[in-house]
């Protein structure tokens, strides 16, 4: 088996695949479209979906060696979230999902040939309160995760205002649950776990506590679980492939210094603007520990994005700004992927990280 990892900065993708113990990596999109979102399909690993914050929508078909746009008839060129529905298969390949600002959520059967706006998202009653505080006369989808066990229900996550859902692919939603994230950044679910859903969220910063929930209904109720983190900005939650009960969490003591933003309506009051983030590890009910054996100073370090493999049990990814990173003791420790880190990298953000096995001819 290899792997290839799709790796997207504020200004570059990296495609890394191992090739006999060696890591390979090319470089795509070092322009102005700024890649944002990235996923692939693991049923049909040459195929990958780039989401851009300035030129829109764009698929692979050949492993990452040549890009083509796609999603023409998008009301928007920001495209901010993308997920492949890996158990709903209409084709060969799974259905995939996009999400844009202003918030809209695309579907296409065929693999990105064709697209269909899902209707009624905007019709719920909280998005009257969704904004978005960099950009508040606006909002957008944050995260799209897809249910592993029921092909046609979707969690989706506006940021900011609201984790909805949808049980029959987007045709009609449900709205936001009293006790549930506000601010959800990642979400993420597990074969192993039925109705279950982890969310990593900006929550922490109006209220200490509220940086990690979990719902084990299916988002009808959510608990949180912050016991041991100490810092209560949550961005990136990964789940162990192996273990439904092992989780990861990125965070930073605020969005000013997860992603190093100068702007004072999004930075906490008095918040210091150098980049400084913490990974986190939780097993079972026990508390948060952290996990930063093997892994940059945090000091410097912007927040992390995580992505795991399926077929990969206790290995989670890691891309921040030093550098891509894998644990293979279900994150208790990490190594550097040994691949060649340009300078102007350490000063771009790490945005989206996906992963994926390949069978070896």
């Amino acid at each position: 088996m290899t792997t290839r990892i799709y790796a997207a900065l504020d200004y570059a993708l990296l495609v890394v695949e191992e090739r006999d113990g060696n890591w390979d990596v090319n470089q795509y999109f070092d322009g102005d479209e700024r890649p944002y979102a990235v996923a692939v399909d693991p049923y049909a690993p040459e195929r990958a979906y780039l989401g851009t914050f300035n030129d829109g929508l764009w698929r692979t078909v050949d492993g990452g060696d040549s890009w083509s746009q796609i999603g023409s008839d998008f009301s928007s060129s920001r495209v901010m979230a993308v997920a492949v529905a890996a158990e709903d298969r209409p084709e060969e390949y799974g259905t995939v999902y996009a999400g844009t600002e202003p918030s809209a959520v695309y579907r296409s059967d065929d693999g990105g040939d064709t697209w269909s706006e899902s209707p009624g998202l905007t019709d719920l009653d909280s998005a009257t309160e969704w904004s978005f505080p960099g950009r508040p006369d606006t909002h957008h989808v944050r995260w799209i995760e897809p249910d592993p066990n029921d092909p046609e229900r979707l969690y989706v996550s506006i940021e900011a205002g609201a984790v909805v859902r949808t049980s029959d692919r987007g045709e009609t939603w449900v709205d936001r649950v009293p006790d549930g994230p506000f601010d959800a950044h990642t979400l993420a679910t597990h074969p192993d776990a039925p109705n279950r859903v982890y969310a990593a969220a900006g929550d922490g910063m109006l209220e200490e506590g509220h940086e990690y929930r979990e719902s084990t209904d299916g988002g009808e109720s959510w608990k949180y679980s912050p016991e041991g983190i100490e810092h209560h900005y949550g961005w990136a939650v990964a789940v162990d492939p192996g273990d439904p009960d092992t989780r990861v969490i990125a965070t930073s003591p605020g969005a000013g210094r997860a992603h190093d933003i100068e702007d004072e309506a999004i930075r906490t009051h008095d918040e210091p603007n150098d980049p400084y983030s913490v990974a986190y590890r939780r097993q079972g009910e026990e508390p948060w520990q952290r996990c930063m054996d093997g892994f940059p100073d945090p000091s410097g370090l912007f927040v992390p994005v995580l992505a795991t493999i399926p077929d990969e049990p206790g290995t989670f990814y890691a891309l921040t700004n030093r550098g891509l990173y894998r644990s293979n003791d279900s994150g208790k420790t990490w190594d550097g992927i040994d691949i060649s880190w340009n300078d102007k990298y350490r000063e771009q953000q790490p945005r989206s990280v996906a992963a994926t096995s390949i069978q070896n001819e």
